[in-house]
């Protein structure tokens, strides 16, 4: 299905725990105009750990170069995950641009600032320490993700995330997830912006924040959802089994695009990190 634009956030690539076949299935079945990447792309965190990248992410990298070479205009914001790519930002290459955040502008003429949203958290920015610490808390809860979700699947029962459901129930995480949301919207009228799409917190989302149109990607760790911008203009949350049971719009992307993936990653994951700072604005061609 062809779509004026789409987002993408918090893929992980790199983490065992990335849904990375979901997602290789998704981007089959549809054909985006253009391509928002908003950071978390490739798990830069947990790669400087223990290395690990398996074919799949190799096939979701390929499938994104496929749209790049079909004429799909990317753009990748960076995030804290992914913040090796920090220094090489702004950077255009072809139909594929880099920057720490970007103003999209909507069929209907509204201004969203793209973002993944880390610059928000102080957190990040002042005790990284202590966000590392909770990366570790929520692998945890990723690993018991995966043991129940074994045994629920062997019953005949669905998907349920553990982890997503913490977030919404304990009191500090709640509170976090509504001060980064006000934070972030508060952030967008200085821009000048009528709304904002962003990741970072995995909680997928629309709705209106003071006023801002507020987008959230979400990941694909747990919820596995994605937004479209549809050629009417109009914005819709989708998840993976979106357009499901539709055949492949594009299934030749494994056999024309040759790249070798898992040494460029590496190789980019060991450039290191970049410099945490608000940086500025690029608008999407």
């Amino acid at each position: 299905m062809r779509v004026r634009s789409l987002f993408l956030s918090d893929m992980h690539l790199g983490c065992r725990f990335s849904r990375a076949d979901e997602l290789f299935q998704f981007l089959g079945r549809v054909e985006p105009d253009r391509l928002y990447l908003v950071g978390d792309i490739i798990d830069g965190w947990k790669l400087k750990r223990s290395f690990y990248w398996n074919d799949t992410s190799s096939f979701v990298v390929r499938r994104i170069l496929g749209m790049l070479k079909r004429g799909t205009r990317v753009y990748y914001a960076t995030g804290n995950h992914d913040e090796f790519l920090r220094p090489f930002a702004p950077q255009t290459l072809g139909h594929m641009e880099l920057a720490d955040m970007f103003i999209h502008e909507t069929v209907d003429g509204r201004r969203l600032l793209v973002i993944h949203g880390d610059f928000f958290d102080h957190l990040t920015k002042h005790a990284a320490w202590v966000y590392h610490l909770g990366d570790r808390a929520y692998t945890a809860a990723l690993h018991l993700n995966k043991w129940m979700n074994l045994a629920r699947r062997s019953l005949g029962y669905p998907y349920w995330s553990f982890s997503s459901l913490l977030k919404t129930k304990v009191k500090r995480a709640v509170n976090f997830i509504n001060d980064f949301e006000h934070f972030v919207a508060r952030y967008t009228t200085k821009k000048g912006c009528s709304g904002v799409v962003c990741g970072h917190i995995h909680v997928p989302a629309i709705r209106q924040i003071d006023g801002v149109d507020y987008y959230n990607c979400g990941d694909w760790m747990e919820h596995c959802t994605a937004l479209v911008e549809h050629v009417d203009g109009r914005i819709e949350l989708v998840d993976h089994t979106w357009l499901a049971g539709e055949p492949d719009v594009v299934d030749r992307d494994l056999d024309d695009t040759v790249f070798p993936v898992e040494p460029a990653v590496a190789a980019l994951v060991a450039s290191g990190p970049g410099v945490l700072s608000v940086p500025p604005v690029a608008k999407a061609s």
